[in-house]
């Protein structure tokens, strides 16, 4: 099992609230993305369920269990950090059978596992290499290996990818996906990655200065934001943010249209500049100085031959704007 809860959880440093207080509920099984700027406490909250930091206020509990004041390793949680953090002058087998044999589990079984393991991550034939022989790759799944053997009520990532290139990313993407599908357990991952996001989570908390500002899935939060810093998190390229004159034509504070959701038409309402087109073959992206409103960004197909210096009318798709309040709060 791995139903994790938090109740008005609290964590400050002096004087200063990092998270003023946070009520979530992670289902077993659930893959759940934690995502947010920089400095909005993601980490920190990631780090108070692992037990890595002691909360200033509240409770956790980890399958109906009081977790609150448990250390670490009593928490039955496994966590994969940002640094691989292998032993070098272990072989991928020693590095992987580590905390099993910390446990004092007997050799057999800790074969066993450790094989079952390499199995799942495609590393059955690096088990004798040591962490200097392997990729980036293969070095973060000996390190999700490791975690893997404790079989853990829930896998916790804190950025897991940020030290692969891109290509490297995406595939690792697809691997930690396709993992959470085999081992059907509970993962939380840390990410400001809100590509990452989208496209692994079964679940989205969107965290910013330490409150949560909206929980949902993917196409949940891209297509119903609460609030407009949501809407302008979740998206890439960003939703446009019109505010002024033409936002009060719609009875609200700030109009949002998603880059998509402009077309290029000859009657369309706005006409501007295109300072930027960017064509990448299948997509086409225009960055488009419209006066009065601003600089707008609009996707379009990849056979769109515009360019700089060009003068469009463009104009939102009926039924695809969103409004916004004085609050931020979506109308």
């Amino acid at each position: 099992m791995g139903k994790i809860t938090l109740t008005q959880v609290r964590k400050s440093f002096g004087e200063t609230h990092v998270i003023p207080g946070i009520d979530l509920n992670i289902e077993h099984g659930e893959f759940v993305v934690f995502v947010g700027p920089s400095g909005c406490g993601k980490s920190t909250l990631l780090r108070l369920i692992a037990g890595l930091e002691d909360i200033s206020g509240g409770k956790i509990e980890i399958d109906g269990t009081d977790a609150t004041d448990l250390p670490p390793g009593k928490r039955g949680l496994a966590m994969v950090f940002q640094s691989y953090a292998l032993y070098p002058h272990m072989s991928v087998k020693k590095n992987i059978a580590f905390p099993l044999k910390m446990a004092g589990m007997d050799e057999a079984a800790i074969e066993a596992k450790v094989q079952s393991a390499a199995k799942i991550l495609n590393l059955a034939n690096y088990l004798e290499r040591k962490p200097g022989q392997l990729s980036g790759g293969q070095r973060q799944r000996v390190a999700i290996g490791r975690a893997i053997v404790r079989e853990p009520a829930a896998f916790l990532f804190d950025e897991p990818l940020s030290n692969l290139d891109a290509a490297l990313r995406v595939t690792m993407r697809q691997e930690i996906s396709e993992l959470h599908q085999k081992l059907a357990t509970t993962m939380i991952y840390v990410t400001h990655d809100q590509v990452e996001a989208m496209t692994m989570a079964d679940k989205i908390v969107v965290l910013n200065a330490g409150r949560i500002e909206q929980v949902g899935a993917p196409l949940e939060l891209y297509n119903h934001p609460q609030n407009l810093f949501v809407a302008g998190f979740i998206g890439s390229p960003k939703m446009n943010l019109i505010t002024g004159a033409e936002a009060q034509k719609h009875g609200c504070t700030t109009l949002g249209v998603r880059p998509e959701y402009i077309e290029v038409s000859a009657d369309g309402p706005w006409q501007g500049t295109i300072g930027l087109a960017e064509h990448l073959g299948s997509d086409t992206f225009l960055k488009v100085d419209v006066p009065g409103i601003g600089m707008l960004t609009v996707r379009g197909s990849g056979e769109m031959h515009l360019h700089h210096g060009n003068q469009i009318r463009l104009g939102p798709q009926a039924g695809k704007i969103y409004r916004f309040g004085p609050d931020g709060k979506a109308l």
